[in-house]
């Protein structure tokens, strides 16, 4: 049976990635409660803007993430084994990358109109102003791969944190830029944006602190990466370094790549529709406010939140003891990584799908620019999204074990057979009335979730056999049911407060939403934590075990 406990070691560089992570996680919050209130939350030009601002992740994620997030760690540990410590390999690993982003970041900043084209359904009136935000925000592709080819490089020399706090820099030059815009602009409650009354200086501003934002954060890695001590120089050298096994699993993660975002991508183009027919249904009698672009866009974020602080941190560990394990063939230290890994994040993942769940309505009246319209839509996305964050950690850390054995033939196989089912659906939420396409697009992501969950189990099992489901499910099946318990906590606390009410205290205002937001959080933790004491789920203490180490000390 696999060990309960998550080594020490990997429990303590999970924590330090986690608060970074965390920390960049809330200020994130902060930064789109506060573009909330400077462009609004279903507005015009609130959608035209994040419709622009994606497309930079998008492309370099297209084109380029797969390989740097997934392939090049276990060819840079290998390289660090080498008398050089790798030095010649990750040196032409970064002159290639780096020139490569950059005819890429420029190419997709010259087609930025014919892009925007393609892949939103924004009309004549809209575009000009989603290609204005796009020459602004398309650089960002080059410091997004720049960010992760160094990130990556000081994750495979173990240094993990500052991959993690990098993006808190972000976060700060981004806030900065919004106050500095609400301050010298205004703000959508009294202008009353379009892209009629949008100036210049609005957009640099606003485009410009973003992109200024993304650069900061890969600008502040080469501090660390300088305490290498690695010599990395500028190298066009390809013949002799081993870049052809890396070739080889990276054409694999290539096409999965550009076949799980191309799925996004319909996805995306889809949600624009919405954004379009926004208008016509705000000139109806009454008015009538619609989930757009931002609204799914922001109900990600929100459910990515326990996925990026906890599960990404302690994946980015288990993947390089997975990485060795392979190296060793030791399949036995893999299957239980994958075991106590996947019963580990399930702790978190499982009560925060419950919190944000009961929780969705007082959370996005934070994100709503003072509508409570608004916030309303923003709660129903989110917790048709909510309900299945458990199921994107989980196929996540599973896909991690194929590519630590340099397999990236298997995920593409298991990419095609989600992205086929996950276009079906979105194309199946496109025929829906525009008032309803984001919703369906919602059910649409969460149903694929659990689908990438069955088809991971199906491969990782034909691949190294028994990597203890059965334990996993039973530990999951209690974590569920402490997680109900819980939520029905929560649900009569937020009742008591008003919370299913229109004119409820918890809707009255924004004091009135952070009330019920902590007196009903606390209520669900300390349930859920009794709960799991009740039931036994011992994969509790692995979990709390390094935070408590660290408040003791």
């Amino acid at each position: 049976m696999a060990e309960n406990n998550i080594a020490p070691s990997t429990a303590r560089s999970s924590a330090v990635m986690a608060a970074g992570t965390l920390m960049s996680r809330v200020l994130g919050l902060v930064r789109t409660a506060l573009l909330a209130v400077a462009i609004g939350n279903t507005g015009l030009v609130t959608d035209i803007f994040s419709s622009a601002n994606v497309l930079p992740n998008f492309i370099y994620l297209l084109l380029a993430g797969g390989v740097f997030n997934a392939v090049l760690v276990p060819q840079i540990i290998k390289a660090s084994k080498r008398p050089d410590r790798g030095r010649e390999f990750v040196s032409s690993i970064m002159t290639l990358s780096l020139l490569g982003l950059a005819a890429l970041a420029l190419v997709a900043t010259l087609a930025a109109p014919w892009i925007l084209r393609l892949v939103t359904q924004l009309d004549e009136t809209q575009l000009p102003l989603a290609t204005t935000f796009a020459y602004w925000l398309f650089p960002q592709i080059f410091f997004y791969g720049a960010y992760a080819v160094i990130g990556q490089t000081l994750n495979a020399n173990g240094r993990f944190g500052a991959y993690m706090w990098a993006p808190v820099v972000n976060n700060v030059v981004a806030i900065a830029g919004i106050i500095l815009f609400i301050a010298l602009i205004g703000r959508e409650e009294s202008n009353a944006f379009s892209p009629d009354n949008w100036s210049t200086s609005a957009t640099v501003l606003l485009a410009g602190s973003t992109t200024l934002g993304i650069i900061v954060q890969a600008v502040v890695l080469l501090i660390p990466l300088r305490k290498l001590g690695l010599g990395l120089r500028f190298n066009l050298r390809m013949r002799g370094i081993g870049l052809r096994q890396t070739g080889k699993v990276a054409k694999w993660t290539i096409i999965t790549m550009l076949v799980g975002n191309g799925a996004y991508l319909v996805y995306t183009k889809i949600a624009t529709i919405a954004t379009a027919a926004r208008p016509a249904y705000a000139a109806m009698n009454p008015p009538e406010v619609i989930a757009g672009h931002l609204n799914l866009e922001t109900a990600s974020m929100f459910y990515m939140i326990p996925h990026s602080v906890i599960t990404l941190s302690l994946a980015t560990v288990l993947f390089n003891q997975m990485s060795h394990a392979y190296t060793e063939r030791n399949l036995g230290a893999v299957r239980d990584t994958i075991s106590s890994g996947l019963r580990a994040i399930g702790v978190a993942t499982v009560f925060c799908s419950a919190v944000l769940v009961v929780l969705a309505g007082p959370l996005s009246m934070w994100f709503s620019g003072g509508s409570n319209d608004s916030a309303v839509v923003q709660a129903q996305v989110l917790v048709l999204l909510a309900v299945s964050a458990p199921f994107l950690s989980a196929t996540f850390l599973m896909n991690r074990a194929f590519y630590a054995d340099e397999d990236g033939k298997t995920p593409m196989i298991m990419q095609i057979i989600l992205s086929v089912f996950g276009i079906a659906l979105a194309l199946g939420a496109a025929a829906l009335p525009p008032n309803r396409i984001v919703f369906g697009l919602a059910v649409a992501y969460s149903l694929g979730n659990i689908a990438g969950v069955i088809v991971s189990h199906i491969f990782l099992t034909r691949k190294l056999g028994s990597y203890g489901a059965g334990e996993i499910f039973d530990v999951h099946v209690r974590l569920t049911l402490a997680a109900l318990g819980c939520a029905v906590v929560g649900s009569a606390a937020l009742g008591v407060l008003g919370g299913y009410s229109a004119d409820g205290f918890a809707w009255s205002s924004l004091t009135g939403s952070l009330v019920a937001l902590l007196v009903c959080g606390s209520l669900m933790a300390a349930s859920y934590f009794f709960m799991l004491r009740a039931l036994k789920v011992k994969e509790l203490d692995a979990f709390l075990e390094p935070f408590l180490a660290k408040v003791r000390r």
